[in-house]
C-alpha cells in the first residue's frame, strides 16, 4: 500500500512510536555480496563500541551494569535489543555505522517491521529513521519502576570514564 505522509505518521504512531521520524525512500532494487553477513557482524561490533557516546540514553534502558559494559565493549548485545539498519541492504542500503540504529526488539523493532511489510507493493515507502543511534520513545524516557540508584550512578561514571579514556 502507498501511504501519504500523514498516513504514514498516523500509522507509526499507532504502533507506539509518535516520535519517530521517518524518510520518504524510493526503493532501488540492488544486489547483496555474498559476504554481507560476516560484514554486517563485524560492523555490529563497530556499532556497539560506538555507542560510549549515547551513554546517557543507554542509562534510561535500565541495563545492568553487565549488559551495559558487555555492550559498550562490543562482547554481547543485551537481550530485547536490535540493532537495524535504516535503508535495507536489498534496497541499496549500506553497511554503515550512519545506516544503523538499535531498538528494543518488542515491541519497536517488530512494530517497525510491521509498519514497513504493510507498504510491500509501494515503489516509494516510509522508513524508520531515528535521529540518534538509539531510538527510545520519548514518552520512556520518564524512568521506570525505581532501581538502584547507586548501579545506575556507577553505570554513568563507568561511561564516563570509558568515553574520556577513548578521547570522546
Amino acid at each position: 500500500m502507498q501511504l501519504s505522509a500523514g498516513t504514514a505518521e498516523k500509522l507509526i504512531a499507532e504502533l507506539g512510536m509518535p516520535d519517530m521520524p521517518l524518510m520518504q525512500f524510493d526503493i532501488k532494487p540492488a544486489l547483496v555480496s555474498p559476504d554481507w553477513f560476516t560484514r554486517y557482524k563485524t560492523l555490529c561490533r563497530e556499532f556497539m563500541t560506538s555507542l560510549v557516546d549515547s551513554a546517557e540514553t543507554l542509562a534510561f534502558m535500565n541495563l545492568s551494569q553487565d549488559e551495559f559494559m558487555n555492550l559498550i565493549m562490543g562482547n554481547s548485545v543485551p537481550s530485547n535489543l536490535s540493532f537495524r539498519l535504516r535503508v535495507p541492504l536489498v534496497w541499496g542500503g549500506k553497511l554503515e555505522i550512519d545506516n544503523m540504529f538499535m531498538c528494543w526488539t518488542f515491541p519497536h523493532s517488530q512494530n517497525m517491521d510491521k509498519f514497513i511489510i504493510t507498504q510491500s507493493d509501494a515503489k516509494t515507502v516510509w522508513l524508520p529513521n531515528p535521529e540518534k543511534k538509539i531510538y527510545h520513545p520519548a514518552h520512556t524516557f520518564g524512568g521506570g519502576d525505581g532501581g538502584n540508584g547507586t548501579e545506575d550512578r556507577l553505570t554513568e561514571t563507568i561511561a564516563a570514564q570509558i568515553a574520556s579514556d577513548r578521547d570522546m
